[in-house]
């Protein structure tokens, strides 16, 4: 009986993975349901278990990718370290995870901007998970001491902005790649909180 939130944990991702193949390979408006069946060898009936429409598992696969590019961010931080080069940290991990995601994040990033209201507060409360978790980092920096005079709030909104804008470009065009991105944008916005990023 233990064994069985696994077996449905399982079939769920499966669901999950199969529909992020169909969704790259074909896009959002010319995927069908038969499709993602056939890929995830499950039946229909599954499908609508987990997933009611095909706009939910979409969704879905947003929750998805958002919680990997969270988690790889953690990992990234190193704990103890002074708070600016956590946030230094966490800047570089969401670049870096982009970088190495790029597939999953043009179909989730690119078709989810197109896609109706439902897709934009998606997107909307994604900027607002790592707007916030880099607020986090900050309000630490301020609290320790190693930035003063700091609107986090705005100030972490307008980190995403940045990074969101180059993300994105690269994702359509493959420029300027994730490494470049790093170099270029990482100290600017570092610098623009009045923090010296060492050099390498």
């Amino acid at each position: 009986m233990s064994n069985q939130p696994d077996a449905k944990q399982e079939t769920r991702e499966r669901i999950l993975d199969a529909a992020l193949n169909v969704f790259s390979n074909k896009g959002y408006h010319d995927t069908r349901l038969d499709e993602i069946v056939d890929e995830s060898g499950t039946s229909k009936g599954s499908i609508y278990h987990y997933f009611p429409n095909k706009e939910k598992l979409f969704v879905a696969l947003v929750d998805k990718f958002t919680d990997l590019l969270e988690r790889k961010v953690q990992d990234a931080v190193p704990d103890g370290a002074p708070a600016m080069e956590r946030v230094d940290a966490a800047l570089c991990a969401v670049l870096a995870t982009f970088g190495k995601y790029r597939r999953p994040a043009k179909i989730l990033l690119i078709q989810a901007s197109g896609l109706g209201t439902v897709f934009e507060q998606k997107r909307m409360d994604v900027h607002d998970r790592f707007s916030n978790l880099i607020k986090s980092y900050l309000d630490e920096a301020v609290a320790q001491g190693e930035l003063t005079d700091v609107d986090t709030e705005i100030v972490s909104r307008a980190w995403m902005g940045a990074i969101n804008e180059l993300v994105i470009r690269w994702v359509y065009t493959g420029e300027p790649d994730p490494e470049r991105i790093s170099e270029a944008l990482l100290p600017v916005l570092l610098r623009s909180v009045g923090y010296e990023p060492e050099e390498a």
